[in-house]
């Protein structure tokens, strides 16, 4: 009898032990109340679980991960998308960098608030495979942000976006006080922070979390370099590599590149081989760029198709009018790069037509589709 009862209370235990297992299964954590949810869905398309900004770099760059606090991610993301955020409501960091686009902007120059525009060309936050690990001090073997290199932080360079006149005209405190007005941001300085607090720091901290987790690195040529370095271990020869899942024209591209453009732009994976430079566009510049040199930021180039019109100015609507600026149209400014002259006079490639179109193939190759529909860097907003 005693045996009996034993294991019937064995049995019962086993089978409540694995109803409590199964429906721990099927629990969810939610990160908000719900009053703070209903409070945030007025105004946001917002999941109540947390989307993970971690970052996880190509296996022929490290393997590496990059940590990121989501939270703070999630605040950036909602201020890198509001409008409000602008002298007259109108403008947001989003508006001159699309996510469709690589966050680049389709025009010249790109609308600013009252009727304005910049005066430079919108750089592509997606020109590399994590904005955190190729932007910041040059001393730390890092990118400066602007055409002009100016700002060695996502803080400096988004504290002095929001005060440009011709882009959102607004100083710190200003931008503090819309904050301050919005039903939805003390919830998520809460989540963020801890406490609702707004701060200049904080404010430009969130901004800077969700910029340097921006990521892109699922193109073709990730691909097919990961492959290379999967086989070989190293990421020598890659300019005579044969990569298997090219085409001939995008591996005669591959070969242009790394041995005509890579010295500047970046041989492998897109670390630029300078950082500032003149390229010859015109004899006359207008914008006389880094320190009235007539010298600009050497861009990184992934998602380059998808990025246009190029250069500082945008007169460059195409990737073929680029290739043919280099092929034969850089001219002799007493600035141009070293890399582009050849004794006293600019260097012209002179490709061929087949070469001009096997160098844009490759260049294609550098368009990663994921990042252009990445929930992670949506528009959060209704």
């Amino acid at each position: 009898m005693k045996n009996s009862i034993t294991l019937t209370v064995f049995l019962i235990s086993l089978f409540l032990f694995s109803s409590c297992k199964d429906e721990k299964l099927d629990v969810t954590y939610e990160r908000y109340s719900p009053e703070d949810y209903a409070t945030l869905t007025e105004s946001l398309n917002i999941d109540n679980d947390l989307l993970d900004y971690t970052f996880v770099f190509p296996k022929y760059y490290n393997s590496r991960t990059l940590a990121m606090n989501s939270d703070l991610a999630t605040l950036g993301r909602v201020m890198f998308y509001d409008l409000n955020l602008s002298e007259d409501r109108s403008i947001s960091c989003a508006s001159c960098h699309k996510q469709e686009l690589a966050f680049a902007d389709d025009k010249a120059f790109s609308d600013g608030v009252s009727n304005r525009t910049t005066s430079r060309n919108s750089l592509a936050l997606g020109a590399v495979f994590n904005f955190a690990e190729y932007y910041g001090d040059p001393n730390d073997n890092r990118i400066p942000f602007f055409w002009d290199n100016r700002a060695n932080t996502v803080q400096e360079q988004a504290k002095q976006t929001f005060a440009n006149v011709d882009e959102m005209n607004m100083p710190m405190d200003k931008v503090m006080e819309r904050v301050n007005e919005l039903n939805y941001y003390p919830i998520l300085f809460r989540e963020a922070f801890g406490d609702s607090k707004v701060t200049e720091d904080r404010v430009l901290d969130a901004v800077s979390e969700f910029v340097n987790s921006m990521s892109t690195y699922e193109s073709k040529y990730d691909v097919e370099l990961d492959k290379h370095y999967e086989n070989n271990f190293n990421l020598t020869q890659i300019a005579e590599a044969n990569f298997s899942g090219f085409s001939p024209e995008e591996n005669l591209g591959k070969s242009l590149y790394i041995n005509n453009c890579g010295n500047c732009h970046g041989r492998i994976n897109g670390f630029p081989g300078k950082i500032e430079a003149n390229n010859g566009l015109v004899m006359n510049y207008d914008d006389k760029g880094i320190n009235e040199t007539s010298m600009f930021k050497v861009p990184t180039l992934r998602n380059i198709e998808l990025t246009g019109p190029y250069m500082h100015d945008g007169s460059l609507e195409t990737l073929e009018e680029v290739v043919d600026h280099y092929s034969d149209g850089i001219v002799n400014h007493p600035n141009l790069s070293s890399e582009l002259r050849n004794g006293n006079q600019p260097m012209h490639f002179e490709y061929d037509q087949n070469e001009k179109t096997a160098l844009i193939a490759f260049l294609k190759t550098f368009t990663d589709q994921n990042m252009l529909v990445d929930e992670r860097y949506a528009d959060p907003f209704k």
